[in-house]
């Protein structure tokens, strides 16, 4: 038997929060999946009425793989951060590592740009 939509919500919509947020953490856990936004709406007008959160003004730039181009993303890696060759090729190699920290966003994504265009794989943080 399957249920619709509406009884889904139906049946979600007479849980307490604490149940919900235990349903949300299952759906995460089963399908590998987040779902930190619909937690957020889940509180509901409460949640709403809370003040925004303050913007995220310092970034770290964090490289997650290297890819096939590890000589071009070393050679970024020692542009952004400085290092001599052998550190920044073992920052590369020990990937993920923070390339650098408490950057603006403007500087982040320029960065970010730099080592994506090189072929590396990159988080922002």
């Amino acid at each position: 038997m399957s249920l619709s939509n509406e009884e889904i919500l139906e049946a979600i919509g007479n849980k307490s929060l604490v149940e919900v947020m235990e349903l949300v953490k299952a759906f995460e856990e089963k399908f590998g999946v987040s779902a930190a936004a619909p937690v957020a709406m889940a509180a509901g007008p409460a949640a709403a009425a809370a003040p925004a959160a303050e913007e995220q003004t310092e970034f770290t730039v964090v490289l997650k793989a290297a890819g096939e181009k590890k000589v071009e993303v070393i050679k970024v890696v020692r542009a952004i951060t400085g290092l001599g060759l052998k550190e920044a090729k073992d920052l590369v190699e020990g990937a993920p590592k923070d390339v650098k920290e408490g950057v603006s966003k403007d500087e982040a994504e320029k960065l970010k740009k730099d080592l994506e265009a090189a072929g590396a794989a990159v988080e922002l943080k």
